[in-house]
């Protein structure tokens, strides 16, 4: 890539970045591209979707999420590393507003440009929790899905205006729901 395209292209993401930390997923590509001092014609030659922009940016959060799972799992005990997991997830997730509906189509779409990463970061959960329950330190009723529909209703209370408050304590609730004592 040219250096001025090379320039262009991190200039759009770290502006696309702020804009849908702001205004959430569902933020006008016109205003990203206006925001970046560019036209819209190139940052759609850059990300000719709003999929391919989200997937752009979650990539790297999503990568650095399944890594993260990996390296909790040899370092703490499985009910930590799950509580750990669980708590960077929906820190990741509610980086950017309104995601976490392109996350659940993402992981039913196949063709979706999200699909690859967030499958992989759905295993990576999955594995933490295969762990804990063979540990007898999770309940043995749930399964990866199940796990990932529950951190996804974790960053979604923390997207919405009013709620942020309690999704701290319903995290607790959560982990404390999914962990056995």
């Amino acid at each position: 890539m040219r250096a001025d395209a090379r320039a262009n292209h991190d200039r759009l993401l770290e502006v696309a970045g702020a804009v849908l930390a702001d205004q959430g997923a569902d933020a006008s590509m016109r205003d990203i591209a206006r925001q970046a001092g560019v036209g819209l014609a190139t940052l759609l030659r850059h990300f000719p979707t709003r999929e391919s922009l989200l997937e752009a940016l979650l990539r790297t959060s999503f990568d650095e999420l399944t890594a993260r799972a990996a390296e909790v799992e040899t370092s703490s005990s499985a009910p930590d590393a799950l509580r750990l997991w669980l708590r960077d997830f929906v820190t990741y997730t509610t980086n950017y507003r309104g995601v976490v509906t392109s996350m659940v189509r993402a992981i039913e779409d196949p063709e979706s440009a999200l699909h690859t990463s967030c499958v992989a970061m759905r295993a990576a959960g999955t594995r933490l929790l295969t762990r804990a329950q063979a540990e007898n330190v999770a309940r043995a009723d749930l399964d990866g899905a199940d796990l990932f529909a529950l951190a996804s209703s974790l960053a979604w209370l923390g997207d919405q205006p009013g709620l942020e408050a309690r999704a701290e304590h319903l995290f607790d609730v959560v982990v404390s729901a999914i962990l056995v004592a």
